[in-house]
């Protein structure tokens, strides 16, 4: 009897559940995931990364392609992967649905299950950048590659979002001011439609790294690092924001909300902060690194919302798993790695190193990483220079 009444109980939940609650794709499994990026040509092969993951108990990954190599290495790991569709592919996903269910037939459908793929990324940063074309064109692809999974039958297991930079706000300070940017909203706002019927979050890719390198004379970098700092006070919401990444969080859903998408759940796609970088770039130094990742870390770990949606546990990819020396710009865009090439440490945060130069990889002992996060974390604090808020 007792049997009965679980069961009877289970199904009338799943009979007044709403639509989206059942059919939506989720991508994201806890709060930390990491960005796998391999603009490189010294990393770690993918099977070693694969075994440099499952050692750091990481489970969700982003990739920007879907590599075949690296889709076979994952194959059976226990890892979630989210792969990328290349902006380059964007404009002939939107014009060719037949070419959109090639796509996901090859580089998706062929991989499951055993490769546990769980969300497509379609483009990377295309609203508010330089190419309209581009920025038109996104709708489409996206439309046109959800229905390939819908086709293929794997769309309530696969999830498809794209990455936003902050260059599609306006006013993003104080955070209740943000809107999009009038060139940018007549896009999104379809897009953001599209997103809400199939149940995909907004995905933000957020630097506060980058926003106190380009503002260090308004930005006290305690606030940028999640240190102890006096914070800043949103005088419309009255909320109090003691780190600067919860207060980029809250302008993209004062954005949404603006938009008229306040359910909409947003997830970090890309955050982290660089451990070198050029003489106009001070602040990418390898303690402000570890500090950052090591404090994000523990942030996440709390499993806590952002002051504007406290129940909304907060998510987010860090960028990125290993220092990427053939990326073009800044020498800062080398050096945002947790990992060198070698599969050595390089933002100590806890998490075990691969030491590829041996002939089989090994991890050096949990007891030496915690002793050097220790050392590290207490090392960092000393380093971080107790700059003036002067928001």
């Amino acid at each position: 009897m007792r049997i009965f009444q679980v069961s009877f109980t289970v199904l009338l939940f799943v009979f007044f559940s709403s639509p989206n609650e059942q059919q939506m794709a989720r991508a994201f499994t806890g709060t930390y995931g990491i960005n796998y990026g391999r603009i490189a040509d010294n990393i770690p092969s993918p099977d070693e990364v694969v075994t440099l993951l499952r050692a750091a108990k990481i489970k969700n990954v982003r990739i920007y392609d879907a590599d075949h190599t690296v889709l076979n290495a994952f194959k059976g790991a226990g890892l979630e992967l989210v792969v990328g569709l290349p902006n380059g592919f964007v404009k002939d996903m939107s014009t060719n649905a037949d070419h959109a269910v090639t796509w996901v037939k090859d580089n998706i459908m062929a991989f499951l299950p055993d490769t546990n793929i769980v969300g497509i990324a379609v483009g990377n940063e295309v609203l508010g950048g330089s190419d309209s074309d581009l920025a038109v064109a996104l709708l489409g692809a996206v439309k046109n590659i959800h229905n390939a999974t819908k086709e293929l039958g794997i769309d309530k297991s696969v999830q498809i979002t794209t990455a936003h930079s902050q260059a599609v706000f306006e006013n993003s300070f104080p955070p209740s001011s943000c809107i999009f940017k009038d060139g940018v909203a007549q896009l999104m706002k379809p897009l953001l439609e599209f997103f809400s019927q199939i149940g995909s979050p907004f995905c933000l890719n957020a630097y506060p790294f980058l926003a106190y390198t380009y503002n260090s004379d308004k930005i006290d970098i305690n606030y940028a690092l999640f240190q102890k700092n006096k914070g800043i006070v949103d005088n419309k919401t009255d909320l109090h924001y003691d780190n600067l990444l919860d207060a980029q969080i809250d302008a993209a859903y004062a954005a949404l909300e603006d938009a008229g998408f306040k359910k909409m759940e947003v997830i970090i796609t890309e955050t982290g902060w660089a451990s070198h970088g050029d003489q106009n770039e001070p602040a990418a130094t390898p303690d402000n690194a570890r500090t950052y990742n090591y404090n994000l870390r523990k942030r996440l770990a709390k499993r806590k919302g952002t002051p504007l949606r406290p129940k909304r546990m907060l998510k987010a990819y860090i960028f990125a798993l290993f220092n990427e020396n053939s990326k073009p710009g800044a020498l800062s865009e080398k050096n945002f790695g947790l990992f060198k090439a070698d599969g050595s440490i390089s933002s100590d945060i806890g998490f075990p190193a691969l030491k590829s130069s041996s002939a089989t990889s090994s991890l050096l002992s949990h007891k030496e990483f915690r002793v050097q996060m220790l050392l590290g974390s207490h090392l960092s604090v000393f380093a971080v220079s107790a700059a003036v808020l002067l928001f």
